[in-house]
């Protein structure tokens, strides 16, 4: 049963960035006492990347510390490129290759996904088909655990057209993932927010613990004004982190627009997806959310500076011209479904390495010559390309960890290559 409007959207605390000072010198007063001062740190962005970060330095702090997070995104939780992805998750390549670390991958997203579906007392929409708060837990339990990644069975066109009736498949071959998931990442990311908040306040629950959780919906676009009021800042702002100053040109990135297309069944026709069919990956992926609506992706539009999610007529036109004949070559059924809206937003999409087009992780003091000025640590979190959902969990434990202990070297050298390839240019 569907969770009432009060639960599917959480109250997400908001702040001024006037009030940063004041709450620096209120958490300093609290520490006095104990004799410590706060460890504070700033997350810039509220994706998939900055709400893992901020989970992982809130669960990962030393025992009986005194954390403050702050998460800065203008747009909100999920207002980026990650609350419009497709939400389809697993760990193989479109050659159907498990990735790089694609078991570490997937095995801590699924603990990220579990964690949000507790914080949100049932699925609420989050996981796709619909179960019930048991039926989820054992969804997840059985993801993870079964081989440490998703297992693959290969189907003939009659087993394959068992699982999604209508599915064309002409080279009487197909590859199933039983256990890749589909989130809806809005929500999903709506209930890592709140998995956050209950953390903070289940650990200062003890009288010697003390956490913290802030969400500004500001814009930032100068990392000094931060340096005196945080020890650590975590860039997790995609391909905007390319624009900051003193990341300009810094970083191996490009950016990439892709439109999304959201289709539904006409209210007159009867037909319906099956809740049990998976989704389905082809030139172009559908992704269902339930029984008469899907989303398509999605296009790619290199090196576009539009962050605009919202889409133009003429851009939504040209987007359909593309996506929906690849839709309809795999599954004829689509093009009985009612174009509805398109949605965009910009990867950052890393350069491509022996083990695949890896994030970007590490310290940034270096990069924008910080090292000796401050206290302060600046660490990124980026490129994590159209594999955001599966890359997050990881990425974010890796980096908090990182920024807890001021040790570059907890992160394997595969994510921070990427600093002495460009400086050996």
């Amino acid at each position: 049963m569907p969770l009432p409007p009060s639960r599917m959207l959480p109250n997400l605390t908001l702040h001024s960035r006037r009030t940063v000072a004041a709450a620096a010198a209120a958490s300093s007063s609290l520490a006095g006492g104990h004799g410590r001062r706060p460890l504070r740190y700033a997350v810039l962005g509220a994706g998939f990347a900055g709400l893992s970060v901020a989970w992982h330095l809130l669960k990962h702090s030393p025992r009986d510390s005194r954390v403050s997070v702050d998460i800065y995104d203008e747009n909100g939780v999920g207002g980026g490129a990650s609350g419009v992805s497709g939400g389809l998750l697993h760990p193989y390549s479109p050659k159907v290759k498990l990735l790089w670390k694609g078991a570490e991958f997937w095995k801590e997203c699924m603990d990220l996904l579990h964690s949000a579906e507790q914080a949100n007392g049932a699925t609420g929409g989050i996981l796709r088909p619909p179960t019930n708060e048991k039926a989820a837990d054992i969804l997840l339990e059985n993801a993870q655990s079964s081989l440490q990644s998703c297992s693959l069975q290969v189907l003939d066109s009659d087993a394959a057209q068992r699982l999604v009736p209508g599915l064309c498949v002409p080279l009487d071959f197909a590859v199933h993932m039983p256990l890749a998931l589909n989130i809806n990442p809005k929500k999903y990311l709506q209930a890592l927010f709140v998995a956050c908040q209950n953390l903070a306040e289940e650990a200062s629950v003890s009288s010697n613990e003390q956490k913290e959780l802030k969400l500004y919906t500001e814009h930032i676009d100068n990392l000094q004004q931060l340096a005196g009021d945080y020890d650590s800042v975590i860039i997790c702002l995609g391909a905007k982190a390319s624009s900051l100053p003193g990341l300009t040109n810094k970083l191996p990135l490009r950016a990439c627009r892709g439109v999304i297309a959201e289709f539904q069944l006409p209210s007159n026709r009867v037909e319906e997806y099956d809740n049990r069919s998976p989704s389905i990956l082809s030139d172009a992926w559908l992704a269902f959310q339930g029984p008469r609506s899907v989303s398509i992706g999605s296009t790619w539009q290199w090196n576009s500076e539009n962050y605009d999610s919202t889409v133009s007529d003429e851009e939504a036109r040209t987007a359909m011209e593309e996506l929906l004949p690849k839709a309809s070559g795999v599954y004829p059924e689509i093009s009985k479904w009612d174009f509805v809206r398109a949605r965009a937003g910009i990867r950052a999409m890393p350069p491509l390495t022996a083990n695949g087009s890896l994030p970007l992780l590490g310290c940034l003091n270096d990069v924008i010559g910080e090292r000796g000025k401050s206290n302060c640590t600046f660490w990124l979190v980026g490129g994590l390309g159209a594999r955001g959902l599966l890359y997050h969990g990881l990425v974010g434990k890796l980096t908090a960890q990182a920024a807890i202990s001021c040790d570059e070297n907890v992160i394997p050298s595969e994510f921070t290559c990427w600093k002495v390839n460009k400086a050996s240019r």
